[in-house]
């Protein structure tokens, strides 16, 4: 492995983060930022955001916001509302 530089690290992170990258890019990246101090700040970030994402993808909706949302839904489905900006 060679290190991939910050340039590759920074533009591939996000990738990184949701482990879609190929494993061997994975790899050169893992070792760039277990060397680079910046590289590794911006993962700490990137990994904060997408914990903070995730949690909040997990909580629901009041339960008379998601009657009201839901009963929108319904009614421009079925043709009888209309969008209003």
């Amino acid at each position: 492995m060679t290190d991939c530089g910050c340039e590759k690290a920074r533009a591939e992170l996000e990738e990184y983060l949701h482990h879609e990258l190929r494993r061997e890019d994975a790899a050169d990246i893992r070792e760039h930022v277990e060397n680079c101090l910046d590289c590794r700040a911006e993962l700490r970030v990137g990994v904060a955001i997408t914990e903070v994402v995730q949690r909040a993808c997990r909580e629901s909706a009041p339960e008379e916001l998601r009657t009201i949302v839901l009963t929108r839904i319904r009614d421009i489905q079925s043709g009888h509302g209309v969008l209003v900006d």
